[in-house]
């Protein structure tokens, strides 16, 4: 699209960019990292493109560096050297903010170096496009408002179930705004393509691009779930037998590299109970097309088979909630215990806040989550943690608003952050 649409990304970076010396904007390729770091770079490098500015860096920095500011260096993990130089430079400036954009589709596999950026060089995470970014959202309902203990009724989008999937099979890539659900399944088919027969070789190491296709389905088989490592080298192994360990690690490594992977931690409260809790991380992609474009299937296919189409709705949930979640500068985690007991999102606010989300995609089982969210607050050691500043159950239709038991109820389509 030529069309740029606002991203909650832009003020992340606005206020990223007043507080450090340099900014790495990070995520997977075709997010819209270039478009939002253009928009505030005064002079822009491509890296990748531009031979003479990756010669420069060690035989003449000034070429790269005496230009309007902010400078944004564009595909900077094509010259990892660039860090150290720009990492100076903030240095040379006495601190000054705001100098530097950096963007990336990959991280370097020397990670040591980036240490040093420490208070000269902030990191932002971009990902594909909320459904409040797209449109698709009306934005009725603030998630930070329902965190300050405030009722948010509204309206969501009107979207259907199956419109619903068509956005699962879309996903928020800006590329696609404007595609139909055929011309998205082959951009997206291309995509995890050129990822494993091209970028994963280039930028991470050669692996095997049948075998990461095969890790690919495996994960979107496991989208929402929390399978132990052993099992996804089972799945992806299939008659061959497992996969080896070693192999399996290296393949999670090379996707997570290339920010395919968005998994939620484990979170690991003060609890009342004695239930051990369980620290596998539920898996999530990036953005829920990439599981489906994985498997090859289609919003008909997940029609028919509504079970594996709410952990596909659940996984286009927790894409908006960290979208959302990061500009309040908190993070989602996942909550399990051994015997079952679980809640898909908990949300951790720095300032100490948290509050628990369940996603279900029919409004049917709004009560039962509603049930599930107290019971599980009931358990959490509210000494230590302080109560939950909200409990949230989001759904795929109907509209917003607070239940008589203090529970907020919302349709994906009416959330904003």
């Amino acid at each position: 699209m030529s069309t740029y649409l606002p991203r909650v990304a832009d003020g992340e970076l606005a206020q990223k960019m007043a507080s450090v010396g340099a900014v790495l904007v990070e995520g997977p390729k075709a997010c819209g990292k270039t478009a939002t770091a253009s928009r505030i770079g005064a002079s822009i490098v491509d890296v990748s493109g531009d031979a003479t500015a990756r010669a420069s860096i060690d035989l003449n920095p000034g070429y790269l560096l005496d230009r309007p500011r902010p400078i944004l260096f564009d595909e900077w993990q094509v010259a990892p050297a660039l860090w150290n130089l720009v990492r100076r430079a903030v240095d040379d400036s006495d601190r000054g903010r705001g100098l530097f954009v950096l963007t990336g589709r990959a991280t370097p596999r020397d990670d040591a170096t980036r240490h040093s950026g420490a208070g000269r060089i902030g990191v932002l995470r971009m990902r594909p496009m909320s459904l409040f970014e797209s449109g698709h959202s009306t934005g009725d309902v603030s998630l930070a408002a329902l965190l300050d203990g405030q009722p948010q009724p509204g309206a969501g989008a009107g979207l259907s179930v199956p419109e619903l999937m068509t956005r699962i099979v879309v996903g928020g890539w800006p590329d696609l705004l404007d595609a139909s659900e055929a011309e998205a399944r082959g951009w997206l088919a291309d995509y995890l393509n050129q990822i494993v027969q091209v970028d994963i070789p280039s930028f991470v190491g050669r692996r095997d691009p049948r075998l990461l296709s095969r890790v690919l389905a495996s994960l979107g088989r496991f989208v929402a779930q929390s399978p132990a490592t052993r099992t996804i080298a089972a799945d992806a192994g299939g008659e061959r037998g497992p996969i080896a360990p070693s192999t399996i690690y290296s393949h999670l490594d090379a996707l997570g590299r290339l920010g395919l992977l968005d998994d939620s931690e484990a979170w690991q409260p003060h609890m009342r109970s004695r239930a051990r809790l369980r620290t596998t991380p539920t898996r999530y992609f990036v953005d829920p097309s990439i599981g489906t474009a994985a498997l090859h299937v289609g919003s008909a296919d997940l029609l028919r088979d509504l079970p594996a189409a709410g952990y596909h709705f659940e996984a286009l949930a927790i894409r908006d909630l960290r979208i959302y979640t990061q500009a309040l500068g908190g993070c989602i985690d996942t909550w399990r215990d051994e015997k079952g007991n679980e809640v898909d999102a908990v949300i951790v606010i720095p300032d100490g806040r948290w509050a628990a989300a369940e996603i279900k995609m029919s409004q049917l089982d709004v009560d039962s989550a509603a049930t599930n969210l107290k019971r599980f607050a009931a358990q959490i050691d509210q000494t230590r943690h302080g109560a939950p500043a909200a409990l949230i159950v989001i759904t795929a239709t109907g509209a917003a608003g607070q239940r008589s038991d203090g529970v907020a109820v919302t349709p994906i389509t009416a959330l904003r952050p």
